[in-house]
């Protein structure tokens, strides 16, 4: 499953997080992947595209940056694949009042 993990840098300190990602590096356990990043052009976010089928998994990793980072974490789908899911809808007969 994808995720979006949102990082709100505390403090607007993007250099502390930048130093231990290069001292200790992303610190993720086994089964949690980084997939790419953006950063926000004035430093204050990262946005994360991560794959991942346990959850539990974002909280043994989270746990080691909560100090530098607050952290969302949001299941996506991608936008094709939700398309197509709702062109198949839009393609089934829509069933009215009386069928159910």
């Amino acid at each position: 499953m994808l995720f979006m993990v949102v990082e709100h840098f505390k403090g607007r300190d993007a250099v502390a997080v930048y130093r231990r990602f290069r001292e200790q590096g992303r610190m993720m356990p086994d089964g949690l992947k980084y997939v790419e990043s953006w950063i926000e052009a004035n430093f204050h976010r990262c946005f994360q595209l991560m794959e991942c089928n346990d959850p539990r998994l974002f909280q043994q990793w989270v746990v080691k940056w909560q100090d530098l980072i607050e952290f969302e974490i949001v299941p996506v789908v991608p936008s094709s694949e939700t398309a197509d899911m709702v062109t198949q809808l839009l393609s089934s007969p829509v069933s009215s009042k009386s069928d159910r």
